[in-house]
């Protein structure tokens, strides 16, 4: 069995503050170790159910976030940037399931450290008309790929918003959001061992992919910023739905990689901190 782990920061047992997941943050190193854990609870896990091969892809801000040497002896880390396929890249239709670790909510909404990719850049995205952030578009996109998502790991705000995109998806809640930097926190030890026993347990049976619907699916992402909306329409096929709206027509995977494309343009015309 071969498994995939995408991990994010902000989800991260303990983690509330831009201070704990920014490098250079005050908190930063602690939360490097945080998170190497919380990843290693998942690996513990897969090996568990009987994983002959792990991938972890540190999907956070730089990529260069796990310490490589904390990081359980049985996975194999993906790590630096950039990242053709940003928090799936490595994925594969031979990988069984995936398992996102550390992940949170979209932006608008009212979770720890919540944004959709680009700190506040993006204020908000649509994959068909529906409301959609780093989760849906990782779970869609997966999907796309062949590889169901199995579980998912956050504050209870990323495993609402994982439950009603896909509510066969297991979630473990680490903490729960008392605003976008305060959170009521699980012990650490007591949300480690939730996240081994759920990941063990939902491997057990490998569920199988979401269906992906056969036509093309259109990408919708509202900027803060107009400049970035005008620059994204020299790339063929983004087309302009307001001043700051574009969106584009494709099939997944391509589109999640295009979208990458995007985040990359907005970021040279930007050069914005995440969290404000």
């Amino acid at each position: 069995m071969r498994i995939y782990i995408s991990v994010d920061m902000e989800g991260i047992t303990g983690l509330v503050d831009a201070d704990d997941v920014q490098p250079g943050g005050r908190d930063y190193e602690r939360g490097r170790l945080m998170m190497a854990e919380d990843v290693n609870a998942a690996v513990r896990g897969a090996v568990a159910a009987g994983a002959t091969e792990i991938t972890v892809n540190d999907a956070h801000g730089p990529m260069r976030n796990l310490v490589p040497e904390a990081l359980h002896p049985a996975a194999r880390l993906i790590r630096g940037k950039p990242k053709q396929m940003l928090m799936l890249e490595g994925l594969t239709p031979e990988h069984d399931a995936v398992i996102c670790v550390g992940y949170h909510a979209r932006a608008g909404a009212l979770g720890v450290l919540s944004h959709s990719f680009m700190g506040h850049e993006i204020e908000d995205m649509w994959l068909d008309g529906r409301p959609v952030g780093e989760i849906g578009l990782a779970h869609a996109t997966a999907a796309a790929i062949g590889v169901p998502v199995a579980v998912l790991t956050g504050d209870d705000c990323a495993c609402a918003e994982m439950t009603e995109w896909d509510a066969s998806v297991t979630t473990v809640a680490v903490k729960y959001a008392r605003d976008r930097f305060a959170a009521d926190l699980r012990p650490a030890e007591e949300a480690r061992a939730a996240i081994e026993e759920a990941v063990a347990a939902s491997l057990s049976t490998v569920p199988k992919a979401s269906e992906v619907p056969a036509d093309l699916s259109v990408l919708t992402v509202r900027w803060q910023s107009a400049s970035v909306a005008s620059t994204l329409l020299g790339i063929p096929g983004v087309t302009l739905a307001d001043p700051r709206t574009v969106q584009a027509q494709g099939a997944l995977p391509s589109l999640y990689r295009l979208f990458g494309v995007w985040t990359r343009v907005a970021t040279s015309l930007t050069n914005q901190p995440p969290y404000c």
